[in-house]
Parts: C-alpha cells; structure tokens; sequence
C-alpha cells in the first residue's frame, strides 16, 4: 500500500513534467505526449513516469529518444519546484493503454460476431428430441 506521501509526491511530479512538457522543449523530435500516471518508489528515490504518445509508431519512438535526452533536465526542474532533499530520479515508460485499448476492442467485436452467428444457429434450430423433456404425471380417467 501506498503511503500518503509517495501518493503526494508522484501526484506533485505528474503535473510538474506535465506542464513543463505542455511548455513545450526545444526538440523536434517530442510529439504530442500525456502524462499517464507516476509512481514513487516507497524510498522516495525513484519515479516511473509513464506516458502516451498520439502518432504513429515512429513518432513514439522519437518522443522515447526526446525524454530520455531531456531527463536530467525534467529532473532538476523537477526538483527545484517540490523542494525536497533529494530528488528521485525519473525513469520514462511508455504507457500501453492505446494498445491495450485496441486489443480490448478487438476482442469486443469478436465476441459480438460469434454472438450473432450463435444467434443466427439458435433461430432455425430445433429440439433433438421432444420440445418438454419433462415427464409429466398421468392423468387418470374418473373411471379408474
């Protein structure tokens, strides 16, 4: 479980990369990036900062080469706003909700073409034996 600082501390992060990252840096090769989610080693001395890309693959490839260049300087700017002793250091992990995403949605439409074809089967079906299965009690004549 995490504590309340680390909790804290990853929540102050995210939005300090993410506006730095809003500003913009000066290189061409970052593309459009969301800040996912942080999370903050229970030491407090390690952040892993994942992240999405809106593109293509290659274009996530560039951004992945453009934050790993501009670390050491998110890092102290990062630092330099929270204030702390010791700065954790950040660690860019590309984040694999929009593939996931994709596979999710793949697998939905599966799912709903076997449900209708199953449900195209069970329309002309019919019973392999009788319709009631069910034994019933007989019924007797009053004369009986």
């Amino acid at each position: 479980m995490a504590s309340e600082r680390q909790a804290r501390l990853a929540d102050r992060i995210r939005v300090l990369i993410a506006e730095r990252l809003e500003k913009g840096l000066r290189d061409p090769r970052l593309g459009f990036v969301t800040i996912t989610d942080v999370r903050v080693t229970g030491d407090l001395q390690h952040a892993s900062v994942f992240y999405t890309v809106l593109g293509s693959t290659e274009e996530r490839a560039s951004t992945a080469v453009a934050l790993k260049a501009a670390t050491g300087m998110l890092r102290s700017e990062v630092g330099r706003k929270l204030g702390v002793r010791l700065t954790p250091t950040l660690e860019f992990i590309p984040d694999a909700i929009p593939e996931n995403a994709g596979h999710i949605e793949d697998l939905l439409r599966e799912a709903r073409e076997r449900d209708e074809s199953v449900a195209g089967l069970a329309a002309t079906a019919t019973y392999a034996g009788e319709a009631d299965p069910y034994v019933k009690p007989r019924e007797f004549d009053d004369e009986d």
